[in-house]
């Protein structure tokens, strides 16, 4: 992939004005794609940004509404999928009607606010958006809350992933549409971005924390959902997740298997072999399959040394101590 060819939300091709000012006034930090601008503590670059200002100053909440929120790499695409496929359920489909996920990649039925929707305008169309809308975001609890009026509260769920395995599922990411070879002299700048906390969304334990705590603060309208608990657990969580959505099981669907069903369709196996994920790309020039790799739990091991999973380790320990939260 050649640099015209990179997600649009890396550059600074389209930003405003106002959004150039500001950079100007904010900490920065060059990676190995672009420069990174710290706004509200979290890192971004200027294309999405823009997107965050134009989203904070123009998006326009329902009490209905659904944002799936997670940090990159964190189980992202599972959880668009698991949250599509249950709310297709109460939908009277046409036999010959084939299901959103069949003709679609989760990407595309549940669109990133801040990177595809809010990127070029504060008043995107969000009419074809049927209620309940749902949207996804990798802001923080507290820059995404930005819009938000104590009247219109909506469901916010987030799913965390061990550090360890989000740094290495980036790292693949990375090196799949820079189009380089899968090699450590990409992970080693990688990590020691990741441990100063610097790098894109991040710093990665304020934003996991961020909605930790609004999850123990407000827990009827903020999930908090943990990749490994629904990697071990699957039919316990998604029973959860579908709970706290407002559409649980019956007791004749889980007779009949619907949680099962729900679980190979949206499996990583199922998914990733469709033909709408091997060949398509989202609206911001990425290939649907690099979405999908092994989603295993502790990959990490297989690639990162003692030493790079001990500080990992230690950092986590720290930033989590006291909070409750352990993984």
């Amino acid at each position: 992939m050649d640099k015209t060819e990179l997600p649009t939300n890396v550059g600074e091709d389209s930003i405003s004005e106002e959004t150039k000012t500001l950079i100007f006034s904010l900490p920065s930090y060059k990676d190995s794609i672009g420069k990174l601008y710290n706004y509200q503590g979290c890192w971004y670059y200027p294309n999405t940004l823009e997107g965050v200002l134009n989203f904070q100053r123009g998006f326009k909440p329902q009490g209905t509404d659904i944002i799936l929120a997670s940090f990159p790499k964190s189980g992202t695409t599972w959880l668009k999928a698991l949250t599509v496929a249950l709310l297709e359920r109460s939908k009277n489909r046409p036999s010959d009607d084939p299901h959103p996920l069949k003709t679609d990649n989760p990407h595309g039925l549940v669109p990133f606010l801040e990177i595809m929707l809010y990127s070029k305008s504060s008043t995107p169309d969000l009419t074809r958006f049927s209620s309940p809308r749902m949207f996804s975001t990798h802001m923080p609890f507290h820059t995404l809350q930005a819009p938000f009026k104590e009247d219109t509260p909506c469901k916010i769920v987030y799913v965390c992933r061990d550090v360890k395995d989000v740094l290495v599922s980036h790292w693949y990411f990375k090196c799949i549409y820079l189009n380089k070879e899968i090699d450590k002299s990409v992970l080693e700048p990688m990590f020691e971005s990741l441990c100063r906390e610097v790098g894109y969304f991040g710093p990665i334990w304020e934003h996991v924390l961020s909605y930790w705590r609004g999850s123990l603060e407000d827990p009827k309208h903020v999930l908090f959902l943990r990749y490994e608990e629904l990697k071990a657990e699957p039919v316990v969580q998604v029973k959860r997740l579908a709970e706290f959505l407002g559409c649980p099981f019956t007791e004749e669907e889980e007779v009949s298997g619907s949680v099962d069903k729900i679980l190979e369709l949206c499996s990583l196996r199922n998914l990733s072999g469709l033909e709408v994920n091997k060949t398509g790309k989202t609206s911001n020039n990425l290939q649907h399959h690099s979405f999908f790799r092994k989603g295993e739990v502790g990959d990490s091991k297989n690639h990162l040394t003692a030493e790079m999973e001990n500080k990992i380790d230690m950092i986590t320990e720290e930033k989590f101590k006291g909070t409750g939260l352990k993984f």
